[in-house]
């Protein structure tokens, strides 16, 4: 059956990937990004009745509440919402501010929340619905200057969790997906918020943009393909949970998850110590 599918942050990279992928597969798709000229841009070369290009500032509640609106109206249901949209702040903790994590928060995860919010009506009435999540390595991993995008990624998980428990019941699936580096615009100095810090302590390290920034247009991972993965996982019958993508993914997470196992065995006892009441 023809899906279709509701993508944001689809000026480029991932979200672009993912649309173009899906297009490719004969699916329906509602291309969504900030800028309008860009997201233009990125789709100049595909004349198709099956691609709609919306303007939205995932940030922006009543924006997000119309574009879902106008997806449903064209073209009747909802099959597959993805959120792509997203910045990186990075810097040392120390460095940043609480206007610096909340600029971060505001599209990573209550952009989320407002794309959620507009979304899942329609997925209950239809009984049916597939929610992907674009997280990343860093949310379920934290790493030096990561504090801020690993806080929004993190919860971003916790929230795909706790809401795939609700609506599993009425037939929608959630899907995190734990990309590694990809070709993406994330990194762009023009995009991502390099933020430096004047504590002497910290001098011992590279700057945030001298960190970062050398990643981008380097990175080893294809949208496209990743696009294409996603594609068949929102075919399956039984959507993957959790799926890393990239090489470099599952070697960097694999670790974690077994330091993980290993502190949860090797002190199942002290854990065990705390239960009961003292008497």
């Amino acid at each position: 059956m023809n899906k279709i599918w509701f993508v944001t942050g689809a000026n480029s990279g991932i979200g672009a990937g993912i649309v173009k992928a899906a297009l490719d597969s004969g699916d329906t798709v509602v291309a969504a990004g900030r800028n309008m000229e860009r997201l233009q841009s990125a789709f100049a070369g595909i004349d198709s009745d099956r691609l709609a290009l919306v303007q939205l500032d995932v940030t922006d509640k009543t924006q997000a509440e119309r574009a879902i609106d106008d997806a449903v109206t064209r073209f009747g249901r909802l099959d597959v919402v993805v959120n792509n949209a997203g910045i990186a702040i990075l810097g040392y903790f120390e460095a940043l501010s609480t206007s610096d994590f909340e600029r971060q928060l505001a599209p990573n995860l209550y952009g989320v929340i407002n794309v959620l919010h507009a979304a899942l009506p329609v997925m209950r009435k239809q009984r049916a619905g597939h929610i992907i999540n674009i997280s990343s390595m860093a949310g379920a991993a934290g790493g030096k200057q990561g504090s801020a995008y690993s806080a929004s990624k993190f919860a971003l998980e916790g929230l795909s969790m706790a809401l795939a428990a609700e609506v599993e019941d009425f037939g929608i699936h959630v899907t995190i997906v734990e990309p590694g580096f990809f070709r993406s615009k994330l990194l762009d100095t023009s995009n991502a918020g390099f933020i430096d810090t004047d504590i002497g302590d910290y001098d011992t390290g590279a700057s945030a943009r001298e960190t970062w920034a050398p990643y981008d247009g380097t990175q080893n991972g294809d949208p496209l393909k990743l696009g294409k993965a996603l594609v068949k996982i929102a075919a399956m019958d039984e959507p993957l949970k959790l799926f890393l993508a990239g090489s470099d993914a599952v070697a960097g997470l694999l670790p974690v998850v077994e330091e993980r196992l290993k502190a949860i065995k090797d002190n199942r006892e002290l854990s065990s110590s705390t239960d009961g009441v003292d008497q």
